[in-house]
């Protein structure tokens, strides 16, 4: 009795495979091949984060500039928008400043998101028991809190920037910040989520420097104590100078 082959005769399917040709590597652009690397995430993470931290607390002194009037801090607000005159066009130079910081965050959350992903295709199942005595609370909180900042930033911006969300119709003015800052603020539950978002700035900002001291290599066994204690007085320092406008709003003091 004969035998059919089904896939077609001895000799087809004596043929070799096909072979494919290897992928080829990006050999000659370093900034790539970084960028694939746990340890390039890292580095972009860190860079990034200098920037970000950077504005953080320039964005912080230029909001203490309220408890010196009116005048002063609208002045302020006036100054970043003609700051590079006549060189540059009205408020040009903010929009540049602006873009950096976008692309800084837009790449410190790819970065971010990534090496968690890449963390999780490591150890594709968990621990059955997780010890978490020897990390911190804003280590463990450090993805929690950033999704809260993000959402908050784009409320803020919505909010203090561009006027959209909460005032009534006409009562947000333009480069008035003394005026809208207050008028933002009397809203009990706009300034709690303000102070909220900035405690999770604050645990972020502790975790976030003492990892970027770490992956910058400036740490080492007789600076651990004093970079730990620099991260944490930059982000307590932060979140008292920012929950201070709205505390002082909502007191009364700034009115």
């Amino acid at each position: 009795m004969a035998i059919q082959l089904r896939d077609g005769n001895a000799a087809d399917q004596a043929r070799p495979a096909p072979v494919r040709k290897p992928r080829r590597v990006w050999s000659s652009n370093p900034a790539v091949v970084l960028w694939g690397t746990v340890v390039g995430k890292k580095v972009v993470m860190a860079i990034t984060g200098v920037v970000l931290v950077g504005f953080v607390i320039a964005h912080m002194l230029g909001n203490l500039k309220i408890f010196l009037g009116a005048e002063t801090i609208d002045t302020y607000a006036a100054f970043l928008r003609t700051m590079g005159e006549p060189l540059l066009p009205y408020g040009a130079l903010l929009w540049i400043v602006r873009l950096v910081l976008l692309a800084c965050i837009a790449l410190h959350i790819t970065a971010a998101v990534q090496l968690t992903r890449m963390n999780w295709a490591a150890r594709p199942q968990g621990y059955d028991t997780k010890d978490s005595i020897a990390t911190t609370y804003a280590a463990r909180t450090m993805r929690w809190s950033g999704v809260i900042l993000v959402l908050f930033v784009v409320y803020h911006l919505l909010h203090l920037t561009g006027g959209v969300v909460g005032f009534q119709p006409g009562d947000f003015r333009h480069l008035s910040v003394y005026h809208n800052v207050v008028a933002g603020f009397s809203v009990w539950y706009v300034s709690l989520f303000y102070i909220v978002a900035m405690a999770c700035l604050c645990l972020h900002l502790d975790h976030g420097i003492w990892s970027f001291l770490q992956t910058l290599g400036v740490n080492n066994a007789r600076t651990t104590a004093a970079l730990r204690a620099l991260s944490r007085g930059v982000g307590l320092a932060v979140f008292v100078g920012f929950i201070s406008v709205p505390v002082a709003v909502l007191a009364g003091w700034v009115r």
